[in-house]
């Protein structure tokens, strides 16, 4: 038997195999089940975001797709980030996805640029600053699917850092089962990016989907802005400085050696421009501490508000 062939018959036993467990569901059942989360998620989402951002949010079923868990994620494509999850009392392991687009939308939106001028960003991966606001994200997303599965106790769920989806680890040596990834569409101003919930069959075929109790809507607009900011400012960031340097000819440039000194171009106090992410912030002068070379910062670049919002980028 090739080992084509070979292949075929152990993906088959295992399919069979796991059917017979109730790790793998006839297409019907995992589709109604899918739905159920679609419908729920389109109903109470939307309304939590809106009660603490003001923002109006739509989210709508688009289907559900099945197979190994780790083929189900390799398929999603880029410019998607991702979190592992937990849930006590209901599944060990789940994977939520959520479109970089939508994130990115919704910090510029929170940072308090106008409805109006906010386009649909360009996708790709997020940045360092954008995934640690996304773990707020992710926590309105597994907060839904907390409410509405049958897991006792009242467990919260269990999130590790978000990621950007080229960069999860390789699960080679990790045991893959079958599981169902429920996507649905989130859109927000011109952006339009996907949520998906990948969950072990094993654990879906044995959910009762129920909808959340409504809560009443809480003035928590300020808070989310003022997390959001805080989560900002705890962000570490990549510093860069800048001295400029006396002018040379090419051809003295050419003939540099090793030990060769080129001039700061200042003669007194030496100007640093300090950046990060491409973006001034700030105008320094170059000095010394001991052991160390220092910055001293002289004068801001920009506001506070403007700093976020480049960082952000």
């Amino acid at each position: 038997m090739s080992q084509q062939s070979a292949a075929k018959v152990q993906t088959m036993d295992r399919a069979l195999f796991a059917k017979l467990t109730g790790g793998l569901g006839d297409q019907a059942t995992v589709g109604k089940l899918a739905a159920a989360f679609g419908q729920v998620y389109g109903e109470f989402l939307p309304d939590i975001i809106k009660s603490e951002t003001g923002l109006d949010v739509s989210v709508a079923y688009a289907g559900c797709q099945s197979g190994l868990m780790n083929d189900l994620i390799a398929g999603l494509g880029g410019n998607c980030a991702l979190v592992n999850g937990s849930l006590r009392n209901w599944a060990p392991n789940f994977v939520l996805g959520c479109g970089t687009g939508f994130i990115m939308t919704l910090m510029e939106h929170m940072l308090g640029a106008l409805p109006e001028t906010i386009e649909a960003p360009v996708p790709r991966p997020l940045s360092v600053i954008e995934l640690d606001l996304a773990v707020m994200v992710f926590d309105k997303i597994a907060n839904v699917l907390r409410s509405a599965v049958n897991a006792s106790g009242g467990f919260e769920p269990y999130l590790d850092a978000p990621h950007n989806i080229e960069n999860r680890p390789n699960p080679a040596g990790q045991t893959d089962e079958f599981a169902a990834a429920i996507a649905m569409t989130i859109s927000l101003g011109k952006t339009v990016s996907e949520i998906i919930v990948v969950v072990p069959q094993q654990v879906l075929l044995r959910t009762v989907v129920s909808a959340p109790r409504a809560k009443n809507p809480s003035a928590a607009s300020e808070a989310w802005t003022e997390q959001m900011s805080e989560q900002v400012r705890r962000s570490q960031v990549t510093l860069e400085a800048r001295i400029r340097l006396q002018s040379l000819t090419l051809n003295t440039i050419s003939r540099l050696a090793v030990g060769d000194v080129i001039p700061f171009m200042d003669t007194g106090d030496v100007r640093v421009e300090v950046s990060a992410n491409s973006k001034d912030l700030y105008i320094c002068e170059f000095g010394r501490s001991g052991e160390n070379y220092t910055v001293r910062v002289k004068d801001n670049v920009n506001s506070d508000d403007e700093l976020l919002r480049h960082l952000m980028n």
